[in-house]
């Protein structure tokens, strides 16, 4: 048995052992794989997820995906002929290869951020299964190898709320994808657990009394607040729903971080903020609609040829008409991710660092831009306003102040947003856990709880 955290930007597993979790190494000196994925083809996936199902699990397969197969056959005899490899690449691997050529193959970053999008017709629906079901595969073939038996019982890690508008409908697709994907690959048993709540079990187990705990989980696709009741009596409960006293949950975290800080720090670089030649803003929408890495809708639109004859008229029309047309090279050799990339490693390196310069040199030889601290903060002051309603939304149906707030999830290492929690109830200590591993620990320790 084992806990899941399938992540918005990475994934992890542990296990239990003498009591204690361990996140198991996935690959070399590295306990975390980016939830990143790339295929030569998208018609591929089906093909390389149908050669890693058991005989059993590939029947049912064939049945379900019939056509799929079919056209991904035709792809792989093209690829074939030309000397294609056809391997799917997963975690950094994936984001390499994308980087070498984004105008080549099929990557996607995050698939957990659209798994409660709205208005996704089934084909659409069938293919983020496929590929949740293709990374679930790759990951759990890295878990039995490490540990040399198989792997059956799962424990997954859910937000409170799905990037979705739809509440309850967005949750339930999300979950029958993950569901379905997970035991398409050979889990038998798949139960899941919230974030936040999996994350104060972690922390749940350094408490020597009864102690209210507000978990604050900054994950990449969703925020997650959590009102607990924690201690070592507690701990042994097999339920822990009479614990959970409040819970909520938005759908802003670090990936709007970073899609923030590149719309402000990067596309001024592009022309956004310009005229035109009329004197009149240039429209905004396309410089947003470039970077939204996260929303299926704006994507398409971005990259339609309609767009894209717009996006020639715009740089005909504006003042700055060469600044513009870098937004044309985006656009030409599909470089969305790795404009939202640059900014998330810069606002990773803001971590340890006040400033930091973003290479653009793939859109226009030798050009760079500079973020600091403070840019990050006031790109995201949106951002980081929500973070703090949210946790007066989870006090305030709670009835209670927590004694103590606990803070997980990649982003909480940013000093930006530990000075903004420390501000919000500054007379209540704050712990900053473990930034990636607290979730999947919580995870192992419920699923060694209901495994038993």
């Amino acid at each position: 048995m084992i806990g899941f955290d399938y992540g918005t930007s990475n994934c992890s597993v542990a296990q239990m052992v003498n009591g204690k979790p361990h996140i198991i190494e996935l690959a070399a000196n590295n306990r975390y794989i980016a939830s990143n994925l790339y295929a030569p083809g998208r018609d591929m996936i089906v093909n390389w997820l149908y050669q890693q199902l058991s005989t059993e699990q590939q029947l049912s397969y064939k049945q379900a995906r019939a056509p799929q197969l079919q056209k991904g056959q035709a792809v792989l005899r093209e690829l074939s002929f030309d000397g294609i490899d056809s391997n799917l690449l997963f975690g950094k691997a994936a984001l390499d290869k994308y980087l070498e050529d984004p105008e080549e193959g099929y990557y996607i970053k995050s698939p957990k951020s659209f798994l409660g999008a709205s208005g996704l017709a089934p084909i659409q629906i069938q293919l983020f299964e496929d590929i949740v079901a293709a990374m679930m595969s790759n990951v759990k073939t890295l878990t039995e190898t490490k540990l040399q038996r198989e792997v059956t019982k799962t424990v997954i890690g859910r937000p409170i709320n799905f990037q979705g508008l739809h509440g309850d409908e967005s949750n339930r697709q999300a979950i029958e994808v993950l569901t379905n994907a997970a035991k398409r690959v050979g889990f038998k048993e798949v139960e899941f657990q919230f974030e936040p709540v999996a994350a104060g079990f972690e922390f749940e187990a350094s408490l020597t009394k009864e102690t209210r705990v507000l978990v604050v989980d900054i994950g990449g696709g969703t925020s997650d607040c959590s009102m607990l009741l924690m201690g070592p009596e507690l701990s042994q409960c097999q339920s822990r729903v009479e614990h959970l006293l409040a819970h909520s949950g938005v759908r802003v975290a670090g990936n709007d971080f970073d899609i923030q800080l590149a719309l402000r720090g990067i596309m001024p670089s592009l022309g956004m903020n310009g005229s035109l030649k009329t004197g009149k803003p240039l429209p905004t929408n396309s410089f947003r609609q470039a970077i939204a890495i996260n929303n299926i809708n704006e994507q398409t639109e971005f990259y339609s040829a309609k767009n894209r004859r717009d996006l020639v008229q715009l740089s005909r029309d504006a003042q700055q008409s060469d600044m513009v047309s870098r937004l044309l090279t985006v656009h030409d050799q599909k470089l969305s991710y790795q404009l939202v990339n640059g900014a998330e490693q810069a606002k990773i390196a803001l971590s340890d660092s006040a400033n930091q310069q973003i290479d653009l040199s793939d859109i226009s030889p030798d050009l760079a831009v500079e973020v600091n601290r403070e840019l990050l903060k006031q790109a995201n002051s949106h951002t980081l306003n929500s973070i703090g309603e949210l946790m007066k939304d989870a006090v305030e149906k709670a009835q209670c102040q927590p004694d103590v707030i606990f803070v997980t999830g990649g982003t909480a290492k940013s000093p930006v947003l530990n000075d903004f929690l420390q501000q919000q109830m500054p007379n209540i200590p704050v712990v900053i856990g473990d930034h990636f591993g607290s979730v999947t620990a919580g995870l192992a320790r419920w699923a060694e709880q209901i495994y038993r």
